[in-house]
């Protein structure tokens, strides 16, 4: 018996260390990150522009982040690129991570990569509408392309992305899709650039989660404030191009130096609080809380460590105040899940919250 309770508890032990590893890093830049540009030293700034060699494989949505550097460039020479040795050397290519299972951008990644004359140390590529109808497989086969790229380079920055809105609001699947790219890189300590939820925001903390990429609030807000100008921003607003390059340089900031995504002024706090699960370990069931400021329209799903969707426990507008859910160990078909780590997450009113738990059988 008691080797049994110890070998249980080593099973746990490693399973919270995996855990807790995985969970600890995760470098998201969300609309709460285009306040914190300000915020970014000018000494970072200089060590950015020393560091990064950024392969960038986009088409029209995805250039609003290159249009945005550009605005911050015309602003301020500091914020220079393509500009000699001493500025971020970008190199574009154009295409986009496709739709549902496409991974033909994986070994053009792959050969830009293994070309020393490029000398690359990050990668990103956005989406152009292909997150909008794909699937929890495609997506996790996007996912999982990711990781393998990451586990073949580890010396390599891999940003991740989330799709541009497409109007669906919370009940569509880009939004299901989005939230399911948000756990998985919380879950795995994955670097995120956040496409969706910087045109979900306007600076003073408003949602807007029924908008289109054109981002409607953008004129609206900027007929109340000054917002810089450009010749033309794909698909949407110059202002959220601007937004979006603000947020770009926040993130390689963020990577090199560790730096907090807090926002020193007008900080906006997320309308939903997660608490960790009780008990943990559990079996077979255990308890789910969280607090909500205000009426939300609330998602809470539980995944696997490799990201794998396996339940839906809430899908509703949920009224304000402590909420408690029960998980029972088992998926949406009904089956029992073994033991092993897996992540809660909850998502209100745009802001995503994630946790881990262990199910010990």
């Amino acid at each position: 018996m008691l080797e049994r309770h110890l070998t249980c508890l080593s099973v746990v032990l490693a399973l919270l260390l995996s855990a807790a590893t995985a969970f600890a890093d995760a470098i998201i830049a969300d609309h709460t990150t285009c306040g914190s540009f300000g915020n970014i030293p000018e000494s970072v700034i200089d060590e950015i522009q020393a560091h990064y060699r950024i392969f960038y494989g986009h088409t029209s949505h995805g250039s609003q982040i290159v249009t945005g550097m550009t605005m911050l460039y015309d602003e301020d020479d500091l914020f220079a690129y393509n500009s000699g040795d001493t500025t971020i050397y970008l190199t574009e290519y154009g295409d986009d991570l496709g739709h549902n299972g496409d991974v033909s951008w994986v070994p053009i990644t792959r050969t830009r990569l293994d070309n020393p004359s490029y000398n690359l140390n990050t990668v990103m590529w956005s989406w152009c509408g292909g997150c909008s109808d794909n699937t929890e497989e495609g997506i996790n086969i996007y996912l999982n392309a990711m990781n393998d790229l990451e586990l073949d380079y580890p010396g390599v920055l891999f940003i991740y992305m989330t799709g541009h809105l497409d109007g669906s609001g919370v009940s569509g699947n880009l939004y299901a899709r989005n939230n399911q790219i948000r756990a998985y890189c919380e879950a795995n300590n994955k670097v995120l650039f956040d496409f969706a939820d910087i045109e979900s925001w306007d600076p003073d903390g408003n949602y807007y989660p029924d908008e289109h990429d054109y981002c409607a609030w953008c004129s609206d807000w900027c007929s109340q404030h000054y917002c810089p100008d450009c010749s033309s921003c794909a698909h949407s607003h110059c202002f959220n191009c601007y937004q979006k390059g603000k947020a770009f340089w926040w993130l390689m900031g963020a990577y090199l130096t560790g730096m907090s995504s807090d926002v020193q002024d007008g900080t906006v706090a997320p309308r939903a609080s997660l608490e960790q699960n009780r008990p943990n370990p559990f079996n077979p069931i255990t308890a789910i809380s969280f607090v909500l400021d205000g009426p939300s329209h609330v998602v809470l799903d539980i995944y696997s460590m490799a990201g794998r969707h396996v339940r839906t426990l809430v899908d509703s507008d949920v009224s304000a105040g402590e909420q408690t859910i029960r998980w029972d160990g088992k998926d949406d078909d009904g089956r029992e899940m073994p033991s092993g780590c897996y992540f809660y997450s909850l998502a209100a009113d745009g802001a995503v919250e994630t946790r881990k738990m262990v199910l010990l059988r």
